[in-house]
């Protein structure tokens, strides 16, 4: 099967590229550094060319309500356009778990494109999962010095990995609309997890973590962005994840 990845050079995309080409696929990589632009449209129909199935994990990093939704809404657009025009039969979409729950600007343009591909003219799916286990380590490292703040959010993490997995084993079915939500195998505070990266991996911070003063932040504290339902759950818990990463880490 020929398939495209639209953000296929980022964190979770580069996995679903390498996992799918494991998996015998011929993969297409959409993204600006391999000539295409899903802002623009600029290269869309090429890329798609006999294409049998795309996996979007397209991103913008904001917490712009305005940004993330002008965003999500013109890639979106231009993808399921050229996804049309092309006979692409099946829209693969990942999206986060609890964002019909917490009202956070960035989920208000996740909404929108989860919308936008269940209406389109491309038979769809949505996977919603929770935050990945390197999101704590970008929160450690996301700003320089000493200390490292950090939301105050009970969260379900998973491996970016079975997330990427369970996007082609998705890819290579029929469109299924929502399914059930993917998350890992334990609840935790996010706050706790970074202090473990800071403690096994580094950089050594201080970790404090801190309550948004809003209505979302009061959410994310009470386990609005935890699964609803029943659903798939990885296996690969925080620790063990953990420590594998940090010894390659030191082997690199």
């Amino acid at each position: 099967m020929r398939i495209a990845v639209a953000g296929g050079t980022g964190c979770v995309g580069k996995l679903v590229v390498e996992r799918a080409r494991a998996a015998g696929h011929d993969v297409v990589v959409i993204s600006r550094s391999q000539g295409v632009d899903l802002t623009n449209g600029a290269g869309l129909d090429d890329a798609l060319r006999n294409v049998a199935t795309v996996v979007d994990v397209s991103n913008i990093q904001t917490i712009s309500k305005r940004a993330s939704t002008r965003f999500f809404e013109t890639t979106t657009r231009n993808l399921l356009k050229a996804e049309q025009r092309c006979g692409v039969n099946h829209h693969v979409l990942l999206s986060i778990v609890g964002i019909d729950r917490v009202n956070w600007g960035y989920y208000h343009g996740k909404r929108r494109q989860e919308g936008l591909v269940l209406a389109g003219p491309v038979p769809a799916t949505i996977l919603r999962a929770t935050q990945f286990f390197e999101f704590a380590v970008q929160s450690l490292t996301l700003f320089p010095g000493p200390v490292a703040v950090v939301p105050r959010m009970r969260t379900q993490p998973v491996a970016a990995a079975e997330v990427a997995a369970e996007l082609v084993r998705l890819a290579e079915g029929p469109a299924l609309g929502r399914v059930p939500e993917l998350a890992g195998p334990e609840v935790m505070m996010m706050s706790s997890a970074v202090r473990r990266v800071a403690t096994v991996r580094g950089p050594r911070k201080a970790v404090i973590s801190v309550p948004w003063p809003s209505a979302a932040g009061r959410s994310m504290a009470n386990g609005g962005l935890l699964p609803a339902g029943p659903g798939p759950r990885g296996t690969l818990r925080f620790g063990q994840w953990l420590t594998e990463t940090a010894k390659t880490d030191a082997a690199q």
